[in-house]
């Protein structure tokens, strides 16, 4: 399949102006897939009233089909179509952090979605991404747009354009390159089936920004994966590289320099580097292990280079101490390191 590809750098703030734009709303109208950039991750775009786009997505990514997709809307009127019992809580809640990076869970009315979307579940994800492009491309096409991240299941998630046409050039209709995601980690998604309402998945909107604005309204029960996932990310591998990749806690010592390190990583912040041995290859998550925002913008970057610099064969992570400010990225870690933690004087 050829890859129709569309830089709408230049057109971020009135993509009406590119010549062929009514190009990208055919595609989607015809049943066909388009990587979009969102703030967050780019993602991979379908008609979600259209189960056969919905098919060549999981086949596209080689995904699991009982694996949720969210639904990415410009405007409120259009959740009217498939969803109900919105309550005030949760339109405050939209009506706060809408455009932005939060998933609802909300529960689906039947008919309008094809149900493969869904997962074959009574609820559904919707989101409202903030992304220039990306929102504005949802405003032109104005149908409701299924979109899982970007990439190969189970790989990292795409953050630049160069990442999803490295997995899937060749395998989708189009590809809109729109720079780097902001972001840098998927949406939270926040399950508002039930109340207290519970965060399914992390995300850059924490626990406590939500009670910010809603008091009491989160709980906090711990998410367990479950044979009906109900976000994506809850039950498959997601987000790990080909390299083999630890997390390393207490990294406040250097290592034996004893050791070849030659083809070995460290992936830790800025003021962390005295602890790397010579020899070994510094990658800057961040700047301090305060600097969330960055390590969260810099990850799935850091976890693509890795795989394809040659010289790198393994690699090691740097391990945030859990808060609600870190949770997300080491949701994002763990599954990336497929949970194995080395403490940093036992390299």
């Amino acid at each position: 399949m050829e890859t129709k590809i569309w830089d709408l750098r230049q057109y971020k703030n009135e993509i009406n102006q590119f010549p062929d734009i009514n190009e990208i709303k055919d595609i989607f109208e015809q049943g066909g897939l388009i990587a979009i950039p969102t703030e967050t991750v780019y993602g991979l775009g379908a008609d979600a009233r259209n189960a056969e786009a919905i098919k060549k997505i999981y086949e596209a990514k080689g995904r699991p089909s009982d694996n949720p997709l969210i639904v990415h809307i410009h405007d409120l009127k259009q959740i009217e179509h498939f969803t109900h019992d919105i309550t005030d809580e949760i339109k405050l809640l939209m009506k706060h952090f809408w455009p932005g990076p939060i998933s609802f869970i909300l529960p689906i009315k039947k008919g309008y979605l094809c149900e493969s979307v869904s997962g074959g579940l009574s609820s559904i994800a919707v989101r409202m991404p903030s992304h220039s492009i990306g929102r504005q491309i949802l405003q032109f096409v104005d149908i409701p747009i299924a979109a899982p991240s970007a990439n190969l299941s189970g790989r990292p998630s795409p953050t630049t354009f160069e990442h999803v046409y490295s997995d899937l050039n060749g395998r989708i209709n189009g590809m809109v390159n729109g720079d780097q995601s902001e972001e840098g980690l998927e949406s939270t998604v926040l399950d508002c089936t039930q109340f207290p309402f519970r965060i399914a998945r992390p995300g850059s909107i924490t626990k406590p920004m939500i009670e910010a604005v809603l008091p009491h309204s989160v709980s906090t029960r711990k998410t367990l994966d479950s044979d009906k996932p109900i976000a994506p990310g809850m039950k498959y591998k997601h987000y790990a590289p080909d390299t083999p990749l630890q997390i390393v806690q207490a990294f406040n010592i250097k290592p034996s320099e004893e050791k070849d390190w030659s083809q070995t990583a460290f992936i830790v912040p800025s003021d962390k580097r005295d602890f790397v041995p010579n020899g070994s290859i510094f990658i800057e998550l961040c700047k301090n292990e305060n600097d969330i925002k960055g390590a969260n913008h810099n990850l799935y970057k850091i976890l693509h280079h890795i795989d394809q610099d040659e010289q790198i064969k393994t690699a090691y992570i740097y391990g945030f101490d859990i808060t609600d400010h870190t949770i997300a990225i080491m949701n994002r870690m763990m599954k990336a390191a497929s949970q194995t933690i080395v403490k940093g004087d036992q390299l």
